[in-house]
């Protein structure tokens, strides 16, 4: 089967799967250079890319690399902790189409969605905390009660936090009884090439900004490139 039948075919699967990407949360072109196309760099890309895509659904995550010196190029994928296999799949799939849209010729990219992250680099990634580009995502609506609410959103994810890099999965979630039977939601998540200890500091830092990020705010998350958070007034994981 050609590239090209191929290419149409998982075009196809993902047009049918189109609920669970939909558009990229973000994404980044890093400026490590540019890669002429048809080279062996961009050989290398493709052919991680696509291992990558099979690699990660079974266990939610998969780091790899290819090629030797110059061509070499890094990658890694992870899915949100609850995301089933086929979700997954489908996710890391379309990403690895959109990041080479998205940016074409880059040496390194980062694109993220609701359900997973991917990112190449023909850098050494593994690892190290990436706080190459950070962004904020929140609630455009406010609640009443500011101060008390930001002190809970911050009990809430630290005790999330905890228990995420203390987990072999470097994943968990909370939640935290607030009054009016009301109740608020929480996650926190590293990439698996993290240590336990800079999983702990990543998402340190992550808390840290939650001021600039969500003050008041009814809903909202820090995305980086080696950990996430996220908290909403509403279950937003999968049982």
């Amino acid at each position: 089967m050609s590239k090209h039948i191929l290419l149409i075919c998982l075009c196809l699967l993902l047009r049918l799967h189109g609920t669970v990407c939909s558009n990229p949360l973000s994404h980044l072109c890093f400026s490590q250079g540019r890669y002429i196309v048809k080279s062996p760099y961009h050989f290398n890309l493709n052919f991680l890319l696509n291992s990558l895509s099979k690699t990660t659904s079974p266990t939610g995550f998969a780091l790899g690399s290819d090629g030797e010196g110059q061509y070499r190029v890094n990658g890694l994928a992870l899915c949100r902790g609850d995301v089933s296999t086929e979700d997954c799949k489908t996710c890391v799939a379309e990403a690895s189409i959109e990041i080479g849209q998205r940016c074409h010729a880059n040496k390194g990219a980062a694109i993220w969605y609701d359900y997973c992250l991917l990112k190449y680099s023909n850098l050494e990634i593994f690892g190290e905390i990436d706080n190459q580009y950070r962004f904020y995502m929140s609630n455009v609506q406010e609640v009443c009660n500011p101060v008390e609410f930001n002190a809970k959103v911050k009990y809430l994810l630290s005790a999330v936090s905890s228990k995420a890099y203390a987990s072999p999965e470097l994943y968990a979630i909370g939640e935290l009884e607030l009054e009016a039977s009301q109740k608020l939601y929480g996650l926190a998540q590293c990439t698996r090439d993290l240590s336990s200890a800079n999983c702990q500091s990543c998402l340190d830092e992550a808390i840290s900004e939650l001021p600039n990020c969500c003050n008041a705010k009814r809903g909202g998350r820090v995305v980086g490139g080696s950990c996430n958070f996220r908290y909403e007034l509403y279950p937003f994981v999968k049982a």
